[in-house]
This record gives C-alpha cells, sequence and structure tokens, in this order.
C-alpha cells in the first residue's frame, strides 16, 4: 500500500467511514471501521493528516488521534458539502468521508479549533441550563393553558407566573375540582424543581466567570453577564484564530447577508451563522445595553442612543450585539482593556515635502 498522506473520517456512532489518500491524491484506503478497533487502527498507521467534521465526538476523538502523532483537523459541515459529489441530493457515509478528504485538501480551508476537556466540561454546564430552562418554559405554558381553560388567567412572565400560580390554583372563587389541583400541584413541584436546578446551574457558571482573568474583562462590558462571558471562552476557544473582531462577529452570524453582483451590493438579514447560543446571549446583552445607554455619559452609550435615533431599536440591536463581538475579540485576542470612552486612533498620513504638488 502507498503511503497514506491523509484521510478523511465521517464519524458515527459505531462505524467509521475512513478515505485515505497518497501525496498524488490517488485513494489508498476505502473502508469501514468500528469505534471499538477506531484507535487501534490509527495507532498502527504512520502519522498523517486526519480530517473530520466538526460533531459532538470530534473533539475527543482528534485529542485522541492527536496522542498518537497525527495532524488531526476538525472542519465545519458547511464546508464539507461543497465537495460531496452529488451535493445536498446525495449523501451516504463513503462520499461524506471522501468530501471531507477532499476539503481538508484546500490551502485556504478555514478549521474549527479543538476544544479541551475544561472547555467543554463549561459548555456542559450552559447546555443542561439551556436544557432546563427549556423545559421550564414548555412547562409554565402548559399549566397556564390548563388553568385557562377553568377560567383562571395568569399573566406572561416567569417572574409573575412565580407568584400568582398557588394564588391562582388555591382560589376558592374557581372552577377546579380536587383532582385537577392534584395533577397542577405536581405540575408545579416540577417546575420548582426545575427552577431550582438553572439557578444551581447559573451559580456555577458565576463562579466561573468570576475565577477567570478574561472573563472579568469581557464582565465589564455592559450588557455582558457571567453567562455571556463564560459561554464566550469556552465557544471561542482563542479568539486569535479571527484576524479581526469583525470576522468574529461574522462568524457569529452578526453581519448582513450579502447578494451582491454587477457593483450593486444588497444587504438582508443577519447570517445566523455560528453558535445560536453565544449569538442569542450577545442579543439579550444588548437589548439590557441600549435600554440603559441613555443614563450613561460614555462614548459608547451615546453611540447607542443616537444609532437608536436613527436606525430605531431592531437594527441598533443588532448593531450592539456586533459592537459587543468586536470588543470581546479585542480583549480576548489583543489583551486590551474595555474602556467605555475609548476614542480610536487613526495613522496620520504625513506628506512628503518632494511628492507634494
Amino acid at each position: 500500500m502507498n503511503t497514506v498522506a491523509r484521510i478523511g473520517v465521517d464519524l458515527a456512532k459505531n462505524v467509521m467511514q475512513l478515505h485515505g489518500v497518497d501525496e498524488s491524491g490517488n485513494v489508498v484506503i476505502r473502508k469501514s471501521i468500528s469505534r471499538d478497533r477506531f484507535a487501534a487502527w490509527f495507532a498502527n498507521l504512520a502519522p498523517c493528516r486526519v480530517a473530520m467534521e466538526a460533531c459532538s465526538s470530534s473533539n475527543y476523538w482528534t485529542r485522541r488521534l492527536h496522542s498518537l502523532g497525527h495532524d488531526v483537523v476538525l472542519i465545519a459541515p458547511q464546508f464539507v458539502t461543497p465537495y460531496r459529489k452529488g451535493g445536498k441530493q446525495v449523501k451516504n457515509d463513503a462520499l461524506d468521508a471522501e468530501a471531507i478528504c477532499e476539503a481538508a485538501s484546500r490551502p485556504h480551508m478555514r478549521f474549527v479549533p479543538v476544544k479541551t476537556p475544561a472547555q467543554q466540561s463549561v459548555m456542559v454546564i450552559h447546555r443542561m441550563r439551556t436544557g432546563f430552562v427549556e423545559e421550564r418554559t414548555a412547562l409554565t405554558s402548559r399549566l397556564r393553558s390548563l388553568l385557562g381553560e377553568f377560567g383562571v388567567f395568569i399573566p406572561q412572565g416567569i417572574e409573575i407566573f412565580r407568584t400568582k400560580f398557588v394564588e391562582a390554583l388555591e382560589a376558592a372563587s374557581n372552577e377546579l375540582h380536587g383532582l385537577a389541583r392534584a395533577a397542577l400541584l405536581k405540575g408545579w413541584e416540577h417546575w420548582l424543581a426545575l427552577d431550582e436546578q438553572i439557578a444551581s446551574l447559573e451559580e456555577q457558571i458565576a463562579l466561573h466567570a468570576n475565577q477567570d482573568n478574561q472573563a472579568k474583562q469581557l464582565l465589564a462590558i455592559v450588557g455582558v453577564g457571567p453567562i455571556t462571558a463564560s459561554a464566550t471562552l469556552a465557544t471561542i476557544v482563542d479568539a486569535k484564530q479571527f484576524k479581526n473582531g469583525r470576522q468574529m462577529a461574522a462568524w457569529i452570524g452578526l453581519v448582513p447577508k450579502q447578494a451582491s453582483s454587477g457593483g450593486k451590493s444588497r444587504l438582508g438579514h443577519i447570517t445566523k451563522k455560528g453558535n445560536d447560543y453565544l449569538r442569542t446571549l450577545l442579543v439579550q446583552g444588548a437589548r439590557a445595553a441600549i435600554t440603559t445607554a441613555a443614563r450613561r455619559h460614555d462614548r459608547l452609550s451615546r453611540w447607542i442612543v443616537e444609532i437608536r435615533a436613527r436606525l430605531g431599536w431592531s437594527r441598533t440591536l443588532i448593531a450592539v450585539a456586533n459592537k459587543h463581538a468586536r470588543i470581546m475579540w479585542a480583549i480576548l485576542a489583543k489583551g486590551e482593556r474595555f474602556d467605555p470612552s475609548y476614542v480610536p486612533h487613526r495613522p496620520s498620513f504625513v506628506v512628503s515635502p518632494d511628492t507634494a504638488t
């Protein structure tokens, strides 16, 4: 067998598909292998470049194969699709592995940074919290709608629901029978358990943010709280992978879509690429910054007030979220400190007397 230069791996739960080529691009490996034999097979292979799609288990396998001496890279799934024969219409494991192998050969391909176990552990806390919040929201809607069937109405909002539910349930004036009350109380107990779990996870996130020096720098930004700061550090991995703040904002999906041609630029809604959780947190933080901007007098707050008067609430919301993403890049990549009154220094151009006209 010729020397393997590059292998594309299509990861799966039980069976992995491999596609390997030599230096000339000739196919030398095309096979499937079980998960139990996966690491052992690579341990007996000479070090080479291994490419995989970024997915749930990719960080683990990347660290595992890297420890065996291989050069392992992760590629975002959307960057692999153009190289799959048949495009989106035709898809199977063998074609996916071949497309991954081909995508890894492109000189300008962008790769996904590998998370450490510590960073993945932080994201586990965030994902568990998100799941509990979604479950609590669904349960709130269910309990509220069931009460509504008996003419008992509770206004929208988690805090109002927390204070009004028991009072509304136990009111003697409603038509609820004992059987319905008992069932709704079971739901209320489950709601309280979810609320307690969410609070506990938020305490862990706040503790992580307050113990990390970079997170403390991010917390200085108005609208960036412990959850956003912690999620940013665990998601971005290394801010230096981006050339500038605009590139990081584009990766998060906070820039407009473009449909430009023939010298005419057409900008649409935001792309919503990248991590939707981090984008949601930035937008929520931007909402808080806009709400309180009129009470502050720094340069950034004045800019927020001016842009809201000119563009309206919705566009200002995205503009501030984009601005926060750029500021966070400067803090994480360049080690700068947040200054709300910062004035950028533009280079001065000196005209030489010899070239002056």
